[in-house]
């Protein structure tokens, strides 16, 4: 254990062996039914009733917009934001007049990072496709959903780049009505003028000043002034998460996003303070992101070590990293590269980056990982922002099954049949017969007809 004072606490940045890592930072919790802190669950009774879960408050809000509308989504915004709005809805001229207020060299990054996720999801097959060799024409259809809403947090900083990865491939999808809703500034009520002229910049016209369950809430079920959408997507908190988890049905959504986690696989050859820089940077997220270095070095593990706490120094979100870290980072001691890899792939980690001697050996013995990030100069910041893929990725284990988002969560299947004569007779004998050991008469007598 290395011991650093900073901020006059001690901050104890763990190395663990496998088993004590198993017993800690690697087991997954659920993050949909975390521990509630005392202070929120304080302002949980205040607002909703003693005794109220985040899942009982959401379910509040949502049952309160479907029924009462705008007044609804004002109340809410007034209360949990501390915000009286005008408008729901911002209008065309100040998201077109805030491109000019941004820095110069700001609008240069944010174009070019909208140019580069626009060229990689345009590289994504859509694939339809039909054939005559099982008789008759089958095949697929492919097309984009209708309208689709986008949620860009706001909390403790604006993000114009969850903006830009989740607008971009529903664009690129075909999506002809894409919709933003983001929460308004704390005390003026304003969203900042980084959101309004990145929407300005990937062709966004339509925002609404609106966060959490009520923005989920808008989007879903529709009112006066927030059209109702077909699919919600994007990242937010713990309630805006509950909010897309209880509306899923009546309209599609992306996935349920948790806090943000990285993992790191290297050897010796990597470098401490590169290492110590892509954990710190993934810490500084939440007080609940999770950092985690794979290695089999210890010398590596202990340079890391001083590294974070030297870095930590010169870093202005230093208290929340140094509670993410002390909580659910850490340093991993493994017997090899090859245990490294398979903890890595065990743990499903939102992002895993390989920093090896040769980190391409290592890519196949990580099935499961959101993006895989390979040597050192492909580090995880570059996915955040510019790189391309869209930084929308599973979270809390579900890149076992997940996958980030894409052109394919903004478009639809349809299966098509248009069988020939023969092989609509020869299919109807099978057809009946399976009918027949379901009990289902009706279908059986539907196929017997065409014979």
């Amino acid at each position: 254990l290395l011991f650093t004072f900073y901020s006059k606490e001690w901050i104890m940045i763990n190395i663990l062996n496998v088993t004590e890592a198993k017993n800690s930072i690697l087991r997954r919790e659920d993050s949909l039914e975390p521990e509630v802190p005392a202070a929120l669950q304080a302002s949980l009774n205040k607002l909703f009733g003693e005794g109220a879960t985040p899942e009982t408050a959401v379910s509040t809000i949502l049952r309160d917009v479907r029924q009462r509308g705008d007044d609804a989504l004002r109340h809410w915004t007034q209360t949990l934001d501390g915000v009286q709005v005008a408008s729901l809805q911002v209008s065309k001229a100040e998201i077109a007049a805030a491109v000019s207020r941004i820095p110069a060299d700001l609008k240069e990054a944010l174009e070019l990072a909208a140019s580069r996720i626009r060229d990689f999801h345009q590289r994504q097959p859509l694939p339809n496709w039909q054939t005559s060799e099982m008789g008759g024409l089958v095949g697929q259809r492919v097309t984009p959903i209708q309208r689709v809403g986008v949620y860009v947090p706001g909390g403790t900083a604006p993000l114009p780049s969850s903006l830009l990865m989740s607008v971009i491939p529903a664009q690129v999808a075909g999506v002809k009505e894409i919709v933003v809703a983001t929460p308004p500034g704390r005390g003026d009520g304003r969203i900042p003028d980084v959101i309004l002229a990145t929407a300005a910049i990937a062709g966004i016209d339509t925002i609404y000043t609106l966060g959490g369950a009520q923005a989920v809430a808008a989007l879903a079920f529709g009112t006066a002034s927030v059209p109702r959408v077909d699919k919600i997507v994007g990242p937010g908190n713990l309630f805006t998460t509950l909010a897309k988890r209880q509306v899923y049905g009546i309209v599609g959504i992306d996935g349920l996003y948790g806090p943000t986690e990285t993992v790191v696989v290297a050897d010796e050859t990597a470098d401490p303070a590169w290492v110590a820089a892509d954990m710190l940077a993934q810490a500084e997220h939440d007080v609940l992101a999770t950092a985690i270095l794979f290695t089999p070095s210890r010398a590596l593990a202990e340079g890391v070590q001083v590294e974070i706490a030297r870095q930590m120094e010169t870093l202005s979100r230093s208290d929340i990293i140094a509670i993410s870290l002390a909580n659910q980072g850490g340093i991993v001691l493994t017997a090899d590269l090859d245990e490294a890899c398979q903890l890595a792939s065990d743990f499903a980690a939102e992002h895993t980056c390989i920093a090896t001697a040769n980190p391409a050996a290592y890519v196949d013995k990580i099935p499961n990982a959101g993006g895989l990030f390979i040597g050192e100069r492909s580090f995880e910041v570059l996915g955040d922002y510019v790189a391309g893929p869209s930084h929308v990725m599973p979270t809390n284990g579900t890149a076992r099954f997940a996958s980030p988002l894409n052109v394919m969560d903004f478009v639809k299947i349809s299966s098509i049949l248009q069988l020939d004569d023969a092989t609509s007779a020869r299919l109807s004998v099978a057809a009946a017969r399976i009918a027949q050991a379901e009990a289902l008469d009706g279908h059986a007598n539907s196929a017997k007809k065409r014979l």
